[in-house]
């Protein structure tokens, strides 16, 4: 299993920003990540929410199954210690991605609190990063 998770805004994914943020949705970003994954032969769990409180329950929860993770933080990426936290908890892999690049992006986007426990980033990549983590994970050996 790999959970694909995403925190605060990405549910606004379409109508947010599109000059930053691009025109797909998050219910086309959750059709890409599904096509990818059954591509893929993974299994994937995509998920997003608004509570910090939701996404540490999120990560627990992929703690305990051992899982690996996609995790696009949002704004929480720049300071949000309890999800990082939590991140450092994992067993499994850890890939952050981030639609735009945050190191183009206002200074205080530039440092990412989760990045010193992930086992990858990919920024500025648009919604690929998601498929570009799904398969990367898939040809190290990881989800299913």
């Amino acid at each position: 299993m790999i959970f694909v998770l995403n925190g605060p805004n990405l549910g606004r994914l379409g109508t947010r920003e599109p000059s930053i943020y691009g025109s797909t949705t998050y219910a086309d970003l959750v059709q890409i990540c599904r096509d990818t994954a059954k591509r893929l032969d993974l299994e994937v769990q995509v998920r997003q929410t608004d509570a910090e409180f939701e996404m540490i329950r999120w990560l627990h929860e992929a703690v305990d199954e051992g899982a690996d993770v996609v995790l696009n933080p949002g704004g929480w990426t720049h300071y949000n210690i309890a999800v990082r936290d939590a991140c450092a908890l994992l067993g499994g892999r850890l890939i952050e991605v981030h639609i735009s690049n945050i190191h183009k992006r206002e200074e205080f986007r530039h440092k990412s609190v989760i990045t010193g426990v992930a086992t990858g980033v990919i920024a500025g990549l648009g919604v690929d990063g998601y498929r570009l983590a799904l398969e990367h994970l898939a040809q190290v050996g990881g989800g299913a």
